[in-house]
């Protein structure tokens, strides 16, 4: 190999929308094309033929992730036009052997792929030695989503296989730079390219990147102020959808309108109008904090006003919510500070200290314990267990990147139904 391979990954359903992003892809420096695997699922070797037909000067790659009947796909990848085919390097030695062989008597390479291997290094070298062409130090959506890091996994193999290396798993124009460090001859990259509003210019960023890498950067960010980062990226729907319709709070409005909360939740638990446990949390909660008040939906008195609210811009906590009512609705418009309430009330209450500040609570009809992430924005708010928000986090970056694609295909003349083939894929 002369140089750093790109390797745009199509990992798509739809076969005419692939299409499309590979040939951007191409444009914008791809030398390889994908057929990914939710493709071939999707439309069948129908996708490798129709790829090849498309872009007969480019190497295609047939993601088939074999993991029995080596000879049988291997034959039908290649005789539909893959020039690399994709096996499991979990598969049995019998299932790759028989691949490779089938690899030999169609032209093609074979390409073993790591994912979810318990020892990568050992495998790679007992795949080499079976007689694959590539290896791919692969880390898998679901496990990217939990922090796993394909860098991790190449630093392990580089330098210790004497075959060309891929790299696979959220690179993107600076960490497939990092990968070509670190040893890697192929960069698979997918949604960074593939969901980008302009492929073209995408795939040319990742290109210069591979083509000039530079010098990795040191250390790690902390983990809080990297989820925090991630969910200011996104909204309140691509965080819901990206928890399966889980996680929004029913009934509240945005008193300030058009506004962004992120923040782990200080709760608080009170009764019709007790204002004392909420202010109090001011003290309690930390910068960035929101403030999560259940006040039993009681709308005919407030638990919070102007002047709380204006506490908290002064301890940079990011935001309150409340089930039930909030007053002096036009001094906290002028404050600006999110503030998230199912209704309001000119009535105060009296701050007579019942409920409890740091415990499990209901809250529009989500638990909510402390430490929690809170997200909200006009659309509304929505609830992230603590366990699973980098997760999530990075789950709904995807959705927004693929809404950003859509989007632009939309802009480009045609409608969500026809983008989506809604009919297609209608539950029969």
């Amino acid at each position: 190999m002369s140089g750093p391979i790109l390797q745009a990954a199509l990992d798509l359903i739809e076969l005419s929308r692939a299409v499309q992003i590979g040939r951007e892809a191409i444009q914008g420096g791809a030398d390889w094309i994908e057929a990914g695997t939710p493709l071939i699922k999707s439309e069948g070797m129908n996708a490798v033929r129709r790829l090849k037909e498309e872009f007969p000067d480019t190497i295609i790659v047939a993601d088939m992730k074999i993991a029995d009947t080596g000879t049988l796909e291997v034959e039908m990848a290649a005789k539909a036009g893959a020039d690399v085919v994709c096996v499991l390097a979990g598969a049995d030695d019998s299932v790759i052997s028989e691949a490779v062989r089938a690899g030999h008597l169609y032209g093609v390479k074979i390409m073993a792929d790591l994912i979810n291997v318990k020892e990568p290094l050992k495998r790679a070298q007992e795949v080499e030695a079976l007689g694959v062409d590539i290896i791919a130090a692969h880390v898998g959506i679901d496990q990217q989503m939990k922090g796993k890091n394909s860098l991790d996994l190449l630093s392990e193999i580089a330098g210790k296989v004497n075959i060309p290396i891929g790299a696979a798993g959220g690179l993107n124009a600076q960490t497939a730079g990092e990968a070509v460090l670190a040893g890697a001859d192929i960069l698979l990259v997918g949604s960074s390219i593939t969901k980008a509003a302009d492929v073209a210019a995408a795939a040319r960023n990742v290109r210069n990147s591979i083509d000039k890498p530079g010098i990795k950067k040191s250390g790690k960010a902390d983990i809080n102020d990297e989820i925090r980062a991630l969910f200011l990226e996104v909204s309140a729907p691509n965080i819901t959808d990206a928890m399966h319709r889980k996680g929004a709070m029913s009934g509240l409005i945005s008193i300030c309108g058009d506004v962004k909360m992120v923040g782990r939740a200080v709760t608080v638990e009170t009764v019709a109008g007790d204002w004392a446990k909420p202010v109090e949390a001011i003290d309690v909660a930390q910068r960035g904090d929101v403030i999560v008040i259940n006040n039993g939906r009681a709308t005919h008195v407030a638990p919070w006003g102007e002047l709380a609210t204006h506490s908290c811009l002064n301890k940079g906590i990011s935001g309150i919510v409340i089930d039930g009512s909030v007053r002096d609705v036009d001094d906290i418009k002028k404050l600006g500070l999110p503030v998230f309430a199912t209704a309001t009330s000119p009535n105060a209450g009296e701050p007579k200290g019942f409920g409890e500040i740091g415990t499990e609570i209901k809250c529009c009809g989500e638990s909510v314990r402390p430490g929690d992430w809170i997200i909200g924005d006009e659309s509304g708010v929505v609830v992230v267990p603590k366990e699973r928000a980098y997760e999530i986090a990075k789950r709904a970056l995807e959705v927004k990147k693929h809404e950003n694609r859509v989007r632009e295909e939309i802009k480009r003349g045609s409608t969500l139904s026809v983008v989506m083939e809604l009919v297609k894929w209608e539950k029969k």
